[in-house]
C-alpha cells in the first residue's frame, strides 16, 4: 500500500540592514573614555554524544560498533534476560503472528547475560546494517542469510549465538523448565559478555567504528533542556484525524490478532513502563529477570507502520516481509504525549529517519528530535494501525484482561550453511514490494495450553531442534 510523502520545503530570507550615522558639530570635540570590552560568551564543548542514547559520552566510552542480538518473545521464554541494558529494544512480527526483540547496545561489555537467543531475521538486520552492528542470533532464515551473503557480512554475522550455551534449568514464568519436560529446548539458549568477548577474539572482528552521527536525532544535550511534545513545532498543527500532538499517558500496539505490547506513563520517573499481554488473556510486566526482575521502561517510544506481509514463496515458513523503502506514518511518545510523525529509510543501507508533519499533516523535510535517552521502538503491520491506542490514563482499566495470546504452529526457517535463495535480495523485495494485503484470520489457531508449551522439540543428534520439525515455534 504505497504512499507518496509529500516533501514541503520553506525558504526563508532574512535581511539585515546596517546604517551607521555620524553627527556634525562645532563643539569641540572630547575624547571619550574607552568602551570596556565585552567577556566573550564562551563557546560550547564539542558535541560528542552515545550513538544510541544522544546522552554525552562518557570517560568509558568507547568507539566502536554497536552489538544486537536476537532475543525470542514467545510466551514460553519470557521472562527475558539482559533487556534491560538495551539502549534501543525493537520488536517486530515474525512468523506466526508472534513477535521478536532485538535489543542494541552501545557496548557488548555492559550486557551481562542475555536470552533466550533466537534465530535472525531480516527485518531487523535491515534497520542495523547502515550501522555495521555486530549481529548475534541462533539460527537464522534463508533469507538473513541471503542478505548477509549479498552485503559481505562476514563475521559480524554471527550465527551461533556468540558461543551461546543451554540453560536446561531455567525456569518460565509459568513453572516451565527443560529439565522437567515442559519447556521446549528452543527457549534455553543464553550468552554473555565474555562470551561474546571470545567470540571476537576467536574471530578477530574488527569492532573499532567512530560514528559520524547519532541513530535518531537526538536533542543537543549540551542545552539541557528535554523537547517538550505540548510545544512542539508542529503542536498547533491537525490532521483529518485529530492533533498531530495528543494524549499518549497509555500506549496499547497491536501486532498480530493475538500479540499486544502496551504502556504505562510513570510521571515521576519521566518513563514508560512495558507489559505484554499473556496466553491467559492477562497483561504483566516485561521484565528482565537477570537483573532482579526489573520492570523495562523506556522515556521513548517509537511506532513505526508500514506493510508488513508474507514472502511471497516462502507462505510455507511465513516468513514475514517488512516494506521499508515507501516511509509510513508513525508516533513519538515523550512525556504522556504522544506526536504523529513521518518516516523514511530506502535502501537497506540508508539509515532509518524520522521527520516532522507539516501544518497540512503532510511530510516535512525537518528531522524530528528525540529526547535523549533510551527508546523502545516497533515497527508494525498498517494492517492493525486503525487498533492503536493513545491517550489518558484517566479510564483505563489497567486490571482488564486481553485478548488471549496464541502461537501458530508452522516450520522454523533455519537455512543451512551456504544455502542461498537463488536470486538476489533485491531482486526477492522486488517481488515482495506490493503484493501484500490485509491479513485475515480464517480459522483461529488453538489457544496456548500447557500441553503445547510442554511438548518438547524433537532434537537430532547434537541436540539442537530439528529445522524443518512443523511443530517448532518462533
Amino acid at each position: 500500500m504505497k504512499r507518496k510523502l509529500l516533501i514541503v520545503m520553506a525558504i526563508l530570507s532574512l535581511c539585515v540592514v546596517l546604517a551607521a550615522c555620524k553627527k556634525k558639530t562645532d563643539e569641540p570635540i572630547s575624547t571619550a573614555a574607552p568602551e570596556a570590552t565585552a567577556t566573550p560568551e564562551p563557546s560550547m564543548e564539542p558535541y560528542m554524544a552515545n550513538v544510541l542514547t544522544g546522552e554525552p559520552q562518557g570517560d568509558d566510552y568507547k568507539n566502536q560498533r554497536i552489538t544486537a542480538v536476537m532475543v525470542n518473545n514467545i510466551v514460553a521464554a519470557r521472562p527475558q534476560r539482559g533487556l534491560s541494558k538495551a539502549d534501543i529494544l525493537f520488536e517486530i512480527k515474525v512468523e506466526g503472528g508472534i513477535t521478536r526483540f532485538m535489543p542494541v547496545f552501545t557496548d557488548y561489555q555492559d550486557i551481562g547475560e542475555i536470552g533466550p537467543v533466537r534465530s535472525g531475521r531480516d527485518q531487523f538486520f535491515r534497520l542495523i546494517l547502515p550501522w555495521q552492528a555486530l549481529y548475534i542470533h541462533e539460527g537464522q532464515s534463508v533469507v538473513m542469510q541471503q542478505y548477509a551473503i549479498d552485503y559481505s557480512y562476514g563475521n559480524l554475522n554471527n550465527n551461533d549465538g556468540a558461543n551461546g550455551y543451554r540453560d536446561y534449568g531455567r525456569v518460565n514464568w509459568s513453572g516451565a523448565s527443560y529439565d522437567n519436560g515442559t519447556l521446549a529446548l528452543e527457549h534455553t539458549m543464553y550468552t554473555d559478555s565474555e562470551n561474546i568477548q571470545k567470540y571476537i577474539d576467536d574471530n578477530s572482528v574488527d569492532m573499532d567504528r567512530t560514528y559520524n552521527s547519532t541513530f535518531f536525532n537526538f536533542v543537543d544535550y549540551r542545552t539541557g533542556e528535554p523537547r517538550d511534545l505540548s510545544n512542539s513545532i508542529d503542536s498547533a498543527y491537525s490532521d483529518k484525524y485529530g492533533p498531530i500532538v495528543s494524549d499518549g499517558e497509555y500506549i496499547e500496539i497491536e501486532h498480530s490478532p493475538s500479540y499486544k505490547t502496551r504502556f504505562i506513563y510513570d510521571a515521576a520517573s519521566n518513563t514508560y513502563k512495558m507489559q505484554q499481554n499473556y496466553s491467559d488473556g492477562q497483561w504483566r510486566d516485561t521484565v528482565d529477570e537477570a537483573a532482579d526482575n526489573t520492570v523495562l521502561s523506556f522515556p521513548n517510544v517509537i511506532v513505526l507502520y508500514t506493510d508488513i506481509h508474507t514472502y511471497p514463496g516462502h507462505e510455507a515458513k511465513d516468513l514475514q516481509y517488512a516494506e521499508y523503502a515507501w516511509g509510513g506514518v508513525g508516533y513519538y511518545c515523550y512525556g504522556g504525549k504522544c506526536e504523529k510523525i513521518y518516516w523514511q529509510k530506502g535502501t537497506p543501507l540508508e539509515a532509518l529517519r524520522l521527520y516532522y508533519l507539516t501544518e497540512d499533516g503532510q511530510c516535512s523535510d525537518t528531522p524530528v528530535e528525540i529526547n535523549i535517552g533510551k527508546s523502545y521502538v516497533s515497527v508494525t503491520d498498517v494492517d492493525y494501525a486503525e487498533n492503536f491506542v493513545h491517550s489518558k490514563l484517566d479510564g483505563v482499566d489497567l486490571s482488564s484482561a486481553t485478548t488471549v495470546t496464541y502461537e501458530s504452529h508452522y516450520v522454523e526457517d533455519d537455512a543451512e550453511e551456504g544455502e542461498t535463495l537463488g536470486m538476489s535480495t533485491d531482486d526477492l523485495t522486488t517481488n515482495a514490494t506490493g503484493s501484500g494485503e490485509a491479513e485475515t484470520v480464517t480459522e483461529e489457531p488453538a489457544a496456548e495450553t500447557p500441553a503445547e508449551d510442554s511438548a518438547e522439540v524433537p532434537a537430532d543428534s547434537t541436540g539442537e531442534p530439528v529445522a524443518d520439525d512443523p511443530e517448532a515455534v518462533g
